[in-house]
């Protein structure tokens, strides 16, 4: 199948992990805190050292990876909706990346993400369920990633 890449992979990305992973994907899983790294490994998916905060510490992670998730819906911090998210993205256009699934609280990411899915013809899938009602942004997250990989 494929590998997804998912960022950051906290309680929620874990439980997309898993499901991914029991589809038959890999799954690498960022965290910036090292002391993570066993939970992302429980939920079935590689653990990677990487902050969203500094692109540069997320390159590494990009090795094979298919599809991109970068799930910051419950993070309204701009920087990873603005700035951040456009240096992933100006960097994605030299990986084997080909879809991206993209989270966020603010409008202005949204608006980033589309332009840079139009600029880099990168596919984009946003993710707009609630992530209080975790059945729906759990099934609505692994759709996304379907979509993207043509499943």
């Amino acid at each position: 199948m494929a590998r997804i890449l998912i960022v950051p992979c906290g309680c929620r990305g874990r439980a997309l992990a898993a499901e991914l992973v029991a589809a038959g994907h890999a799954v690498r899983g960022t965290t910036r805190d090292r002391a993570h790294a066993d939970a992302i490994r429980a939920a079935g998916a590689e653990p990677y050292a990487g902050d969203p905060d500094r692109i540069g510490t997320l390159m590494g992670a990009l090795s094979g990876v298919t599809v991109v998730c970068w799930l910051m819906g419950t993070l309204p911090v701009p920087e990873l909706h603005a700035g951040r998210l456009r240096m992933l993205w100006e960097k994605l256009v030299d990986t084997p990346v080909r879809g991206v699934v993209y989270e966020g609280s603010l409008p202005e990411g949204e608006q980033v993400a589309r332009a840079a899915a139009e600029t880099w013809q990168i596919p984009l899938e946003v993710l707009t369920a609630d992530p209080l009602d975790h059945a729906a942004w759990l099934a609505s997250a692994h759709a996304s990633v379907d979509r993207l990989l043509g499943l």
